[in-house]
């Protein structure tokens, strides 16, 4: 556990760093020009993924001590990892993108609600630390919303070597995600193909019935098909990083964690998948 929890913070920091210096103020001007299919994404993203993981742990009887890292994956907004497939897919990469930030943003917010909330919900009392829902927004307030503002001054004063170079950041996120994944299966890889068997279903199952969902309700709702695989991806799609990072703070055992890193190995190829699958429909 030592490892992961002092690579998450910093790994986290750095990605939302990334992701701040590919943004500008035009990214939430655009929320208020083009509400509808953002608004779309963004439902399906607060409100109807946290509810399907919910129903999956009850139908599925995940164990309680799973439940919450469930819930911490299905709270966590989408990454950059989205607005790179998003791209692959031929998507709407600025809905993507839209998406992502202001996810990001809300999540100092959305994510300790959703926490403090599972927690009650499924009568949890196996914390080890004591928490409030001030006490995580300020920590994710650091280590989220403060290195995005930093990102973006650095973009705005830069500009074009940002630019010039927004494909070797994007890279570098991604390569910092599979990071701190990796170090959790290096860390306790003794326990963790037992603890993976247990979640990799509830994870795959999440993973690929939100992408169904998101790619129908866009197809119904959304103004047409790149905004439409643009919120398929972003509802597949979470930071995982985030939700680990969350988990450091919650607790001591690397069980609680598991989900998360089954989701994280699952969303790769199913996502992989369904680019794969779009790209060939065309």
């Amino acid at each position: 556990m030592e490892i992961v929890t002092n690579i998450a913070p910093i790994a986290l920091a750095i990605i939302m760093l990334g992701l701040g210096a590919s943004l500008t103020v035009d990214d939430f001007l655009r929320v208020a020009k083009n509400p509808k299919d953002f608004f779309i994404g963004f439902i399906c993203q607060l409100i109807v993924l946290p509810i399907v993981a919910y129903l999956l742990i009850i139908t599925l009887g995940v164990p309680i001590e799973m439940a919450l890292g469930v819930m911490l994956i299905a709270a966590a907004p989408g990454g950059v990892t989205s607005n790179v497939l998003t791209k692959f897919a031929e998507g709407d990469v600025a809905l993507s993108i839209s998406l992502t930030a202001v996810m990001s943003l809300l999540s100092i917010v959305t994510v300790p609600f959703i926490v403090i909330n599972s927690i009650n919900l499924f009568d949890i009392t196996y914390v080890e630390r004591e928490i409030t829902m001030v006490s995580i927004s300020l920590k994710m307030f650091f280590v989220v919303t403060v290195p995005v503002i930093i990102g973006m001054t650095i973009r705005h004063f830069t500009g074009d070597l940002v630019i010039r170079n927004l494909k070797l950041i994007q890279r570098f996120s991604i390569a910092l995600f599979l990071l701190v994944f990796a170090a959790i299966y290096i860390e306790e890889w003794d326990k963790i193909v037992s603890f993976l068997t247990r979640a990799g279903l509830i994870a795959l199952i999440l993973n690929v019935t939100m992408m169904v969902i998101g790619f129908y309700v866009a197809k119904f709702f959304a103004s047409g098909t790149p905004q439409q695989r643009a919120i398929s991806l972003e509802c597949g799609l979470q930071n995982g990083t985030l939700a680990v990072f969350v988990a450091t703070q919650l607790f001591d055992n690397i069980i609680y964690m598991v989900p998360t890193a089954a989701y994280a190995l699952v969303m790769m190829a199913t996502s992989v998948i369904f680019v794969f699958i779009l790209r060939k429909s065309n």
